[in-house]
């Protein structure tokens, strides 16, 4: 059935958590009750990105962009979008600069935007695989069961340069070879969508919001490899993503697009979902696997690699969500095409899940290359507030700190590294001149000593040892000797660990070695934080000739530990002080000081 027009409400868990489902409830009931049925289509979509100013609702074809939705908006959209054909000015999303509304193609969140994995996140109803297949769902199963052969979907993938999207960038047509050239059965493929990253959530929207294109991926890499079962190793706490997936999977066979005899072809292929417990060295290779198997979820040594030895011991493929949702387009459109967006050695495009101290927070998809000033300043809209931009983190716990001198470094593999970061999965978190990067470093380390398995010393002894020092330097009781000793421990981990979890521990305190430096002299030689955040460094004090006695710093206080009288100076008792900095963030009058 053709509809006049579409009602697009984002169903993203972001969106969810601010009752989006109540907003889509709301307007199918408001459309039934004024008889629209059959003109009008509602329809909860995968996320729209825009995280930042959610719960979204788009309505075509009119491209009316509607943001920060609450439910009982419903009725005003719907009686007068599609009945009058009149948007609702007071919630369509304007640019800071406009006082026009902004059609979603010329809003600056989406204009240096470039989607492959998200092509399909906000446009389609991710549990209809009717809807898949209208948009060239299935296309590329077709073409390598009837068409080209594995040898000629490895080339394709070849001559795209698409690499692994996990972290480590190795190409991805190279680990399908090896598994293809195994002559031993049976063989796996294997989804990792354990995604871990503190603010990282790339996977589990790509998932929510497109899961066909994952199990188009897998299946045409059982075929590739000559595999004929799969699995999803997804977190237990990603249940949109989960139930999406089951019915994904059950329209999937019923549509005979998984299981016995796909497509009349004779070939045999099923997925099955196994689901992690939150432990983020799960997202390691041969942790998930032994995970998998039933085992404690711990790394094994390497080699041999999974690609000939993986799950049960037998030749297993396994690549992270993102990457497998770029293939389908790569086999439909040709690996040339694919190798044209991007640069010399990082083709394609790269999600982020952009967090942190920025405007304009939430999930995009840029071209490799697009440089860091573009996403913060172009995609991100800056910082809040008038602060200043300090660093950006990038590849999350195993990433590193990249300052403002690099703002105009093009975002690919090798950028990366030569910075001392890497691309990791995909997380970019933002901060501003009140982030401490001694204390980020502890926040980071803290994460994977916390979430090490322990197998190997390195990471077990190392990590704790380091985290020990960043503590006592945040409290001023560092000593200079301490700086050469944590680049000693973080020089063995690298080197020393097993997996690549305690290889890349020691990454944000190297790089915020490498670049902030000084904020650790401060710390150890001057103790003091430069940056106001770590409380037994920070002591907060009343400017006499600038305090009116408004009382506001007392009436926030939340231990009453600010004294004085109504018109009179205002005094802080030490003693008291829990060091919140509340009095500094409510003072207006610039009356109350941080040292």
């Amino acid at each position: 059935m053709a509809f006049k027009q579409y009602v697009l409400v984002c169903g993203g868990t972001g969106c969810e958590s601010t009752d989006a489902d109540g907003i889509y409830r709301n307007i199918r009931k408001e459309v039934e009750t004024q008889n629209l049925s059959e003109d009008v289509q509602v329809v909860k979509t995968g996320c729209f990105g825009f995280c930042e100013r959610g719960p979204v609702v788009k309505v075509l074809p009119d491209e009316s962009f509607y943001v920060e939705v609450k439910p009982e908006d419903a009725g005003d959209i719907v009686s007068e979008q599609c009945v009058k054909g009149r948007a609702v000015d007071r919630l369509l999303y304007k640019e800071a600069e406009s006082k026009e509304h902004a059609r979603i193609d010329d809003i600056s969140f989406y204009q240096k935007q470039f989607r492959v994995v998200l092509r399909n996140c906000g446009f389609i109803n991710p549990e209809d695989i009717e809807e898949y297949v209208a948009r060239d769902g299935y296309q590329a199963l077709e073409k390598v069961l009837y068409e080209i052969s594995p040898d000629d979907v490895i080339e394709e993938l070849k001559a795209s340069g698409l690499r692994g999207r996990g972290g480590a960038g190795f190409p991805t047509w190279m680990k399908w070879n090896f598994t293809k050239q195994v002559e031993d059965a049976p063989k796996y493929v294997v989804c990792n969508a354990d995604e871990g990253d503190p603010g990282a959530y790339m996977d589990r929207s790509t998932l929510e919001g497109d899961p066909h294109s994952v199990l188009e991926a897998m299946t045409i890499a059982g075929y590739t490899c000559g595999a004929n079962e799969g699995f999803i190793y997804v977190r237990a706490e990603y249940p949109i993503a989960i139930n999406r997936l089951r019915i994904a999977i059950r329209q999937a066979r019923e549509y005979g697009l998984l299981g016995k005899d796909i497509l009349g072809s004779g070939f045999d292929f099923d997925v099955g979902i196994r689901l992690g417990a939150g432990a983020f060295v799960c997202g390691e290779e041969t942790a998930l696997l032994a995970s998998i198997e039933g085992e404690r979820g711990m790394p094994r040594p390497r080699p041999p690699f999974p690609a000939v030895k993986g799950l049960w011991q037998k030749p297993t493929v396994i690549n992270n969500v993102e990457t497998l949702a770029n293939i389908p387009v790569i086999i439909t459109r040709g690996g040339e095409w694919y190798s044209r967006i991007g640069t010399e050695k990082s083709k394609g495009t790269k999600v982020f899940a952009l967090t942190g101290k920025i405007n304009n927070s939430g999930l995009i998809e840029v071209p490799m290359g697009t440089t860091l000033r573009d996403v913060i300043y172009n995609i991100g809209g800056g910082i809040p507030n008038g602060k200043e931009f300090k660093a950006i983190q990038s590849g999350g716990p195993s990433g590193g700190m990249i300052k403002a001198d690099y703002l105009d470094t093009p975002i690919d593999y090798e950028h990366l590294q030569e910075l001392g970061s890497i691309m990791g999965s995909g997380g970019l978190i933002v901060m501003d001149e009140d982030d401490c990067m001694v204390d980020v470093a502890k926040f980071y380390l803290g994460f994977t000593v916390e979430e090490s398995c322990g197998k190997c010393a390195p990471c077990r002894v190392g990590g704790k040892k380091m985290y020990d020092i960043l503590d006592r330097i945040t409290k001023g009781q560092g000593t200079m000797d301490d700086i050469e000793r944590m680049e000693t421990i973080g020089f063995a981990m690298q080197r020393a660990s097993l997996c690549g979890l305690g290889q890349t521990a020691p990454n944000p305190i190297m790089s915020s070695l490498r670049y902030f430096k000084d904020e650790y002299l401060a710390h150890i030689q001057e103790n003091t934080c430069p940056a106001g955040h770590c409380k037994e460094l920070v002591t907060y004090h009343i400017l006499p000739d600038k305090c009116i006695g408004c009382t506001l710093c007392a009436r926030n206080c939340p231990v009453n530990c600010i004294e004085g009288e109504r018109k009179q100076t205002h005094v802080i008792d030490q003693d008291r002080c829990i060091k919140c900095g509340m009095c500094y963030q409510v003072c207006k009058f610039d009356a109350v000081t941080r040292q």
